[in-house]
């Protein structure tokens, strides 16, 4: 048509309008904006179906789907209907699907590691509490393993399968926060998690220019850094090490690095956790990497309105502030269309942190 500028369908508009013309064009349309939560691959001109014509179909159907949609990985829901995230309408069925879609994404930050769960049955609105150890009462997709604390020992919730994943939503799991070492050495952390947390005041500029601070730091120390969000305001910074030292080490080692960094710019970090010294500045929480403490798991969702997620990102996407963006909506379909894993190097850049390497900090 005359005056058509056409364009590569990369961007979602939302418009509204009174109806299309026979000519399929929209009638009176009005643009209210961009919408980053839906993939343009998903969108598609919706045709309106009978009522007559769709409940015929439904009730043929219902019998039949009602069944299959009630089992997942495996594992059969009870309430799948049950609304966990009220704002979006999303029930423990959509979740369990979710879960299900990005299994091979999730499993290798997740399998063999102790966990603390997030429950809230009823949804996110509703009473929540944290879990860690197992019962006898739970799925056997769920797996124990057993952990030395207080003189005794204990068995921690773990996962390492779809199945165990679905188990868990079975259970109102919202939230996955792992260990930062793995059974088959459970005394030796084979990860740092620095949680970049900022004062209500800061700006995304000034959270981006501090991972992006601490990913310097890390590689005047031969040391891999890898960035991804926590589903809320901070971003997590995430080191692969060799499963070498204790926790003791671990936790020092990071306690060092932190007020290292907070010493070359006082005005802008703190690594104290009061609330009172943190006002304007940016918490760099070490603490993520003591024994039994746990940071949210890659692809967890999170108990918040939207049901955001942790996703793990490329260093240059930092370009746009993501913090809110990701959720088990558009996470499925970011995953699908996307050539690589942004944390594809992970393994690769896994090595050792040392006492020399401590020294370096003490300076």
């Amino acid at each position: 048509a005359k005056g058509v500028h056409w364009v590569k369908p990369e961007l979602v508009g939302e418009v509204a309008f009174t109806g299309w013309t026979r000519d399929g064009l929209l009638r009176h349309p009005s643009f209210k904006g961009l919408r980053e939560d839906k993939p343009p691959r998903q969108i598609q001109r919706e045709k309106p179906m009978s009522t007559s014509t769709l409940a015929s179909s439904s009730s043929s159907s219902a019998a039949s789907n009602s069944a299959s949609s009630d089992e997942i990985a495996g594992i059969k829901l009870t309430h799948p209907d049950r609304v966990l995230y009220p704002d979006q309408g999303i029930t423990k069925r959509e979740l369990a699907r979710y879960y299900e879609q990005i299994a091979d994404w999730i499993m290798p930050h997740i399998e063999g590691r102790p966990l603390t769960l997030v429950r809230c049955p009823e949804g996110h609105r509703k009473q929540c509490f944290y879990q860690r150890h197992t019962r006898e009462s739970l799925d056997p997709a769920i797996r124990p393993i057993r952990v030395k604390e207080r003189g005794s020992v204990v068995s921690y919730v773990s996962v390492d399968s779809p199945s165990g994943l679905v188990a868990l939503v079975q259970m109102g799991v919202l939230e996955l926060h792992t260990w930062g070492s793995r059974k088959e050495r459970i005394e030796q952390p084979d990860r740092l998690v620095f949680d970049l947390d900022p004062g209500a005041s800061v700006s995304w500029k000034d959270l981006k220019e501090a991972a992006q601070t601490l990913r310097s730091w890390l590689a005047d120390l031969d040391l891999g850094a890898f960035v991804k969000t926590t589903g809320g305001k901070g971003l997590h910074v995430v080191v692969p090490i060799t499963p070498k030292q204790d926790w003791n080490f671990a936790k020092e080692f990071s306690k060092a690095l932190a007020q290292r960094i907070v010493r070359s710019a006082p005005d802008q970090y703190t690594a104290t956790m009061a609330k009172t010294k943190r006002r304007g500045k940016i918490f760099i929480d070490y603490l993520r990497n003591a024994r039994t403490a746990s940071a949210v798991c890659a692809y967890s969702t999170r108990a918040r309105s939207g049901a955001p997620v942790s996703i793990p990102l490329d260093w240059d996407e930092l370009t746009h502030d993501l913090r809110s963006h990701f959720t088990i909506r558009n996470v499925p379909a970011r995953l699908a269309h996307r050539p690589a894993d942004p944390w594809e190097d992970y393994e690769s850049a896994r090595a050792p942190i040392s006492r020399a390497m401590m020294k370096r900090l003490q300076l």
